[in-house]
């Protein structure tokens, strides 16, 4: 798991490299976070009955389609 850079008090500003990890950063955060809100709004999740190990891996394999998804319309 990678974290974003963090610019603290009184330390110099982030350089244009770490900027753009964040930017890259943000824009994979944001399609995870989508995938499981469209988990959450067709309410899989709660109609989803089986063992954690097995929903794990199903909700897997739903965040992957939906990232291939997105990016068969990202241009």
């Amino acid at each position: 798991m990678r974290t974003p850079f963090k610019r603290r008090r009184y330390r110099p500003k982030l350089s244009r490299r770490q900027k753009a990890v964040n930017r890259t950063h943000a824009k994979i955060r944001a399609r995870g976070v989508r995938a499981i809100a469209t988990l959450k709004t067709r309410k899989i999740l709660t109609k989803l009955r089986c063992c954690p190990r097995r929903a794990t891996a199903i909700v897997q394999a739903i965040h992957v389609l939906h990232h291939v998804e997105a990016n068969r319309y990202a241009g």
